[in-house]
């Protein structure tokens, strides 16, 4: 069955104050994912060596990329990325709204691509949001707006995944499952799977939400020993299925009905 894994690996600078590319993809590859959505990544940044670092974990992996920079100063990048070994297009990767109170926080941005998963064109977003309630509102209204997922392409199967920096008790989350559903809400759990921060995780801030026609068969935090120092948060892994898809309208739109 495909995986999905999503991953903030904190520029592959580990709790040990180590920075390694190379053991980001050790722990994904682990996992042997279809495809893998990485945030906070430094390409061509001085502060971690000058490495391009969405390359060197897609090339580790065998894998290809998409990446887009969220954050641009000069020849120095720091963004989010998409990687499979599957046949996939880029669709989209802009920039998401911020606060317009407070100009001066972190650019955010998302990427979209359509990945060919045993025949079917599945819809991947991968976003970080911001920190402040206000900017993810923003961010999370463009989301959902015309330009993603309420885009005509974006129709069923859809995925999106990310670091949304919100809890399940955020209104950003709540608003979310009001379109998709969370995958961990899918499949029975013990108790839900936290991925921040990695050596005791306490807070469910990294997600993958799911469209109707996506069966969610396992869902799973990368709990290694490795995964533990890689970052400073853990992997969500989600084990799915995807199930007849019929008719073209935005896939969000089936969400609750």
């Amino acid at each position: 069955m495909p995986r999905i894994l999503t991953y903030n690996v904190h520029r592959c600078l580990g709790t040990d104050g180590q920075l390694s590319p190379s053991r980001i993809a050790d722990v994904i590859a682990a996992y042997e994912p279809d495809v893998v959505a990485l945030q906070e990544l430094d390409v061509g940044r001085l502060r971690t060596g000058g490495i391009d670092q969405a390359h060197a974990i897609a090339q580790a992996l065998g894998m290809h990329v998409h990446f887009h920079a969220s954050l641009k100063v000069l020849e120095e990048e720091y963004g989010n990325a998409i990687l499979t070994h599957r046949p996939s297009q880029l669709m989209k990767a802009e920039a998401l709204p911020g606060w317009a109170r407070k100009p001066g926080l972190e650019p955010r941005g998302a990427l979209w691509a359509c990945v060919q998963i045993g025949g079917t064109d599945v819809q991947v977003i991968n976003t970080h949001l911001g920190l402040r309630r206000h900017e993810r509102l923003a961010q999370i209204d463009a989301l959902l707006g015309p330009q993603w997922l309420g885009h005509p392409a974006c129709r069923e199967p859809v995925i999106l995944v990310g670091d949304l920096n919100a809890t399940p008790r955020s209104r950003a989350y709540r608003w979310l499952t009001s379109h998709l559903w969370d995958a961990q809400a899918q499949v029975p759990l013990p108790r839900p799977k936290a991925t921040f921060p990695s050596r005791l995780p306490m807070l469910r801030i990294d997600h993958a939400f799911v469209s109707r026609s996506v069966r969610v068969l396992r869902v799973e935090t990368v709990r290694t020993p490795l995964a533990r120092v890689a970052s400073d948060h853990l992997p969500l892994l989600v084990e799915f299925q995807v199930g007849q898809v019929k008719g073209h309208r935005p896939a969000f739109a089936h969400a609750q009905e």
